[in-house]
């Protein structure tokens, strides 16, 4: 099956295709572990199917700071198995997918009475090379007072001890997720957005799993020898599960990079807690917080308090920026999957994935990282294959390149592609994407790099009605419901034409395709 098996204008449906036989897999949740659980049972054969509620990687896999990385302050935390397995996965998927991890450098300035003493990060980073092997984007080192301002202007002088510097990755979350599903489709599986689990019940040897398809209001029973639940957020509510969470809740914010002109990203201590500011193009992502949280799943939302503290933060370190909410181009919060844990702070609680049969044939997977998402696949694949005496293989993604000869081709990168017509159709006809805010926020990130989001959101929807036969009346409430969603209060202006988003250069439009202004 090719890639087309994520969305489908001619035969059968995604959804119907799942109706054909059992499956051997079913896996409910489109994130990035239900995405990489896919991957691998259908590289082993495994007649697999996925389907997710809302939009692939509409969760905590569309919202995270978007960083590859081992997890320096978890060293601290002594919790070095942790650090190293995260690490060895960061080098696994700068092996199997280049273009979504960008070698990053990060400055963590020491001050006296910190509480994160020279020293001490000094010898962690030494570790910390060391649990990342050879070869991982140079090795880290000590920075003196001079050198530390002279790399990053601007940094309070106040107390400072110097720095110490290390490597790890910036990535694109919700373009991992995507991509990992379009692999996965290659290998046959079929993965099916806006499909709700409404029931399940077990009869013999199969699962038999009640379905909605949002698209068209149907109702199916999907047969399945195994389920995974992989809904991160919502593990504790799905039918059969056992899993006890305790979710914590990441705000980021996004400013112009004119504003705070880093090269490197900055670590900011705050006590036991770290703030990252991370360069992203002409953007940066100032991020973030880690705080219980037990309201709304669908959109946690930025609380004041949670802007205020990292304005806070940054402002302390950087006293002569004075950034304000005028200057945040745009923010996304979301909630971490927590195995459930009653004591300590938030930040203190281990990010240790769970994998476990609380059912004949039913398997829940909570916890973990966003960089350790392809090992926790890999684990459950190998139990389902075990419990089903099948003679599989075994797993190849870590050696496997999540795109067709092994190159980046298309809108997948780090950065947000040209807004262009050629794109939208390609995020509607082959990606799934079904909803204005589908492609705008998990396909393109469109909505979080550009101020005029709703200007861009205008023309992307007209394209959109070309490529998915949008009446002029489902035109108009998918605009509405944008704007509801951004919180916006006004409608988009009309769009204008000009030139292509790229980070660093100004690049011409190009007169094949028509493209929006953007800023």
């Amino acid at each position: 099956m090719s890639e087309a098996a994520i969305t489908s204008l001619t035969g059968p449906s995604p959804v119907e295709q799942l109706l054909e036989r059992p499956l051997d897999v079913l896996v409910i949740g489109g994130g990035i572990v239900g995405a990489g659980v896919a991957r691998d049972a259908a590289m082993r054969g495994l007649r697999t199917g996925l389907v997710e509620q809302h939009d692939f990687a509409s969760g905590t896999s569309s919202r995270s700071s978007r960083l590859l990385h081992g997890g320096m302050r978890y060293l601290a935390q002594g919790r070095v198995g942790l650090v190293w397995e995260a690490s060895r996965e960061k080098t696994v998927l700068r092996r199997i997918a280049p273009h979504l991890a960008q070698p990053l450098e990060f400055i963590f300035p020491t001050r006296q009475r910190s509480g994160w003493p020279r020293w001490k990060l000094a010898f962690g980073v030494k570790l910390y090379d060391w649990l990342c092997g050879v070869g991982q984007g140079g090795g880290s080192g000590s920075l003196g007072v001079e050198e530390t301002l002279q790399r990053v202007p601007g940094l309070c002088a106040q107390r400072l001890t110097g720095a110490v510097r290390y490597h790890d990755a910036l990535t694109n979350d919700s373009r991992l997720v995507i991509d990992t599903l379009m692999s996965a489709g290659r290998y046959g599986a079929v993965a099916c957005n806006y499909v709700k689990l409404r029931d399940a019940r077990q009869e013999g040897d199969l699962w038999k799993c009640d379905v909605e398809d949002g698209r068209t209001g149907a109702r199916h029973v999907i047969e399945s020898r195994t389920v995974v639940n992989a809904t991160g957020p919502w593990s504790d509510r799905i039918p059969h599960s056992r899993t006890s969470l305790r979710l914590t809740k990441g705000v980021h914010l996004v400013i112009e990079r004119g504003r705070l002109p880093v090269e490197d990203a900055v670590v900011l201590a705050e006590g036991s807690r770290i703030l990252f500011v991370i360069p992203w193009g002409e953007r940066v992502i100032l991020g973030t917080t880690d705080t219980d949280y037990r309201g709304d799943l669908e959109e946690p939302g930025c609380d004041d308090a949670d802007v205020s503290y990292i304005l806070d933060v940054v402002n302390d370190a950087f006293p002569g920026v004075g950034l304000g909410r005028a200057d945040l181009v745009s923010t996304w919060s979301g909630l971490r999957p927590l195995v459930a844990d009653a004591r300590g702070n938030p930040s203190d609680i281990s990010r240790r994935h769970k994998i476990e049969m609380s059912n004949p044939g039913w398997w829940d997977i909570t916890g973990g990282k966003l960089t350790t998402y392809r090992l926790m696949a890999e684990e459950t694949v190998d139990s389902i294959v075990k419990r089903l005496g099948m003679a599989a293989p075994a797993g190849r993604t870590a050696t496997t390149p999540l795109l067709e000869n092994g190159h980046a081709g298309g809108p997948s990168g780090i950065l947000p592609p040209p807004v262009s017509e050629s794109a939208v159709r390609r995020f509607c006809l082959e990606e799934g994407a079904w909803r204005l805010d589908d492609v705008m926020i998990r396909r393109s990130s469109w909505r979080h790099y550009y101020r005029n989001h709703l200007e861009l959101a205008s023309s992307v929807a007209r394209w959109m009605a070309d490529a998915l036969a949008w009446t002029n009346g489902v035109l108009e409430a998918q605009l509405q419901q944008y704007r509801r969603l951004t919180g916006a209060a006004e409608p988009p202006a009309p769009h204008i034409t000009m030139g292509r988003p790229q980070a660093g250069e100004h690049v011409e439009p190009s007169g094949a395709e028509r493209a929006v202004g953007v800023k």
